[in-house]
């Protein structure tokens, strides 16, 4: 392929209609259409009426195959030491650090239970305990993520987590044997090698042979994305996760040719990624544009970065830190790299971003495989309200209340009264039943 001009948004902080111009660019419908949500919902029904027949029968129509039993449809323990062992030598030397990098780092999110004696003796407190049940999904086939498997799997081991099932589809019978020894490393003794809606149909609701969990986590196509919206309430979702996206913010001293493979590294997900540069100084964003130009051809999923590029990339020019900041905070981006000098100065004035790259060696990409927080993060300015995934994900916090006699009889009359002024009689008599007469 020969170089050619990638045409990328060029926008300018300063200038009139900047934030309409950025609203546009930044939008991105990722509600389903009728005909998904209307296939999801059949998916979904037969799975729950049917069970596995039903996941049979959907597994041999999307993902081409030819089974009659789940059995064909489920790897165990034995076969999953066995890819582990079979790997090549630097595979299974980088799957072990990265594992060992990421228990490490999830295991300093525990959160303990506690709690504390008021002194008339009443207790109060917080019980922390694990989920009982978690499903894992992870794609498959060619766009096979073990990384995914250990960013899932690992936060749910160290939460204490006593089951975890795993799901991942085959098509044409294609096993990606990495993500198998991935699974086996993270401690999944049975993978079930189903994918899209009716995987998740059956982890919500279970069926003879797929055990139902009680919460779903993992990355999936608009189908997944749609079902696990759907079995919300049944159980628990980490997440409908948006296109990949990563923003730069880049005071002019870095490499260009870095910052443009950066770039390329979002883009390269899929068309809809998003990747931004934010810098201070024009012609540093000349030179990025023209290091794309230059190293495009070199990459082998060029046409999907071109597209990602010229459809939703951006080149934005800030007049200094303060306004580089209120636009990363105002684009609350999955992944924020500062590529500046004194870059922990900077990250304190962060408020909204999935995960904060500081400095000119960090690159995302070893975020998402080996640098220990997890890759599994919110996109699409969701990060305003939400967090990567965490061992706290799989955790859930009951209160503990104990009252003492003189405790009970003196919050009893607090209680009395307030309940009284919402027209709850039974309420207040229930407290007023433990308050003590007077001596």
């Amino acid at each position: 392929m020969s170089s050619q001009a990638v045409k990328i948004t060029r926008l300018d902080a300063s200038a009139e209609g900047f934030q309409e111009q950025l609203d546009r660019m930044l939008s991105w419908d990722g509600v389903s259409d009728a005909s998904v949500v209307h296939t999801v919902t059949e998916v979904i029904e037969n799975i729950r009426a049917r069970g596995d027949d039903a996941l049979i029968e959907y597994s041999n129509c999307f993902d081409r195959l030819s089974v009659d039993s789940m059995d064909q449809l489920t790897i165990g323990a034995e076969r999953l030491q066995q890819a582990l062992d079979s790997l090549p030598e630097d595979q299974r030397a980088a799957l072990d650090i990265a594992a060992q990098r990421i228990r490490d780092y999830h295991q300093r999110q525990v959160q303990e239970s506690w709690q504390y004696r008021e002194a008339d003796g009443t207790l109060l407190g917080q019980q922390v305990t694990p989920l009982d049940r978690v499903g894992v999904y992870v794609p498959g086939g060619k766009a096979a993520y073990p990384s995914s498997v250990l960013m899932n799997v690992i936060p749910a081991k160290v939460a204490g987590v006593a089951k975890i099932i795993m799901v991942v589809p085959t098509p044409d019978g294609e096993v990606n044997e990495l993500v198998l020894a991935a699974a086996c490393l993270a401690g999944i003794d049975t993978v079930f090698t189903v994918g899209g809606a009716q995987a998740i149909a059956a982890l919500a609701y279970g069926t003879q042979t797929v055990p139902g969990v009680d919460k779903i986590v993992g990355p999936g196509n608009i189908y997944v994305a749609t079902a696990k919206r759907m079995v919300f309430g049944q159980v628990g979702i980490d997440m409908i996760a948006g296109p990949s996206e990563i923003l730069v913010v880049c005071d002019g001293q870095s490499n260009p040719d870095w910052i443009a493979m950066d770039l390329f590294s979002q883009a390269e997900h899929d068309e809809d990624a998003q990747s931004i540069l934010v810098s201070t100084d024009e012609l540093f964003l000349q030179r990025v544009q023209h290091s794309i130009e230059k190293l495009l051809p070199t990459m082998e999923r060029a046409d999907i970065i071109r597209t990602s590029l010229e459809s939703r990339g951006i080149l934005i020019k800030v007049t200094g830190r303060e306004q580089a900041l209120e636009v990363a905070n105002r684009i609350a981006p999955e992944h924020l790299e500062l590529s500046v000098e004194d870059p922990e100065s900077w990250a304190k004035d962060v408020r909204h971003a999935g995960a904060i790259f500081m400095g000119r060696y960090t690159a995302e990409a070893l975020g998402d495989y080996c640098a220990g927080p997890n890759h599994v993060l919110p996109t699409s300015s969701t990060a305003r309200f939400s967090s990567p995934l965490g061992v706290y994900d799989f955790q859930k916090r009951s209160s503990l209340i104990m009252f003492s006699a003189d405790g009970a009889s003196e919050m009893g009359k607090v209680a009395s009264v307030l309940a009284r002024g919402e027209g709850l009689t039974a309420h207040a008599r229930s407290a007023e039943y433990r308050i003590l007469s007077d001596k």
